[in-house]
């Protein structure tokens, strides 16, 4: 009985010493921010997205393996993430890879440590802000669609959104190669102001079949095996399967859902590396839809958006 008793006590010591190291550790632990701090929701967070995906390119592109196929960004001031849509167990140094292998991270300050020089990050010149998650901002690379990408919703969220995306695909460091088209109404003014709609990379066209056009007419084409042209980034996009328009800068294609063509192969002209921004409802593609508070539903991409781009200013 005795045995017993002292049992009884000497568990209770354990539970209760156990507890209050748990309790002590949890006190001690800086509380995760709930809303995004004036560095994550800046210019300087986009530094930081270019950063990494440039050296994710000069790591790939040294090492001979190929891009990782990653669909969306995930930045905080403690670190960057890149979401993949497959799994890959072994990321280059100084990645660290999570989630079983469909995360990658690495730590902002791993960026400004000297070390071999990024490389324009061409392939993901797409990858643009779509809102919070929180204290995160997250960017989806719009190239990864198979089909347009709509944004459905009241109507002032929808425009918001989209402006905040386009603009952001003409002014942000991750995105200084694209090329974006704006078609139709939304190529008559209103959709930007400032100087975004005053670079070079912004075109207009008609309709989408003359916006197609005037791209597949101003390529050049692939340089031949071999050519004094072919650069490292060429030899880089060659080797993935992401993007079969080998060595040009990836456009974006945004256009009002009412002006969306509805026959069969009209979508033909957009390129694998490309993306079509719809405003409104689409048939098909990946569908997202604008809450009334701000809130965006990614939909087949599953992320958690509370508060999207077009609400940040």
């Amino acid at each position: 009985m005795i045995w017993y008793v002292l049992a009884v006590v000497l568990g209770l010591a354990l539970i209760g010493a156990v507890t209050a190291l748990i309790v002590t550790e949890w006190r001690s632990r800086p509380p995760k921010p709930v809303a995004a701090s004036a560095a994550v929701m800046g210019r300087e967070a986009l530094d930081v997205v270019n950063a990494g995906l440039r050296r994710l390119t000069g790591e790939c592109l040294r090492s001979g393996r190929s891009l990782p196929d990653l669909y969306a960004v995930v930045y905080s001031e403690e670190r960057l993430g890149l979401l993949l849509a497959g799994a890959e167990q072994k990321a280059p140094a100084p990645w660290t890879v999570e989630a079983d292998g469909e995360r990658w991270t690495i730590s902002p300050d791993d960026l400004h440590r000297p070390g071999p020089e990024g490389e324009p990050a061409l392939p993901y010149a797409l990858t643009v802000t779509v809102g919070l998650d929180g204290p995160d901002r997250v960017l989806v690379d719009l190239s990864r669609a198979a089909g347009p990408v709509s944004v459905a919703g009241p109507d002032e969220e929808v425009r918001s959104l989209v402006r905040a995306v386009v603009a952001e695909a003409l002014s942000s460091p991750v995105g200084a190669l694209a090329e974006v088209t704006l078609v139709g109404s939304l190529a008559a003014g209103g959709l930007l102001s400032g100087d975004e709609a005053r670079t070079s990379r912004l075109h207009t066209a008609a309709s989408l079949e003359e916006a197609f056009a005037k791209v597949a007419a101003a390529s050049t084409g692939a340089p031949a095996p071999g050519s004094p042209d072919v650069t490292q980034i060429f030899r880089l996009i060659e080797g993935s399967s992401r993007i079969a328009v080998q060595g040009e800068a990836p456009h974006l294609f945004v256009v009002d859902a009412s002006q969306l063509p509805g026959r069969e192969g009209a979508l033909d002209g957009l390129r694998r590396g490309d993306a079509l921004l719809v405003v409104g409802e689409a048939p098909t593609g990946w569908r997202w839809r604008t809450g009334a508070g701000g809130s965006l539903d990614t939909g087949p991409l599953g992320l958690e958006i509370t508060r999207h781009a077009g609400r940040f200013g």
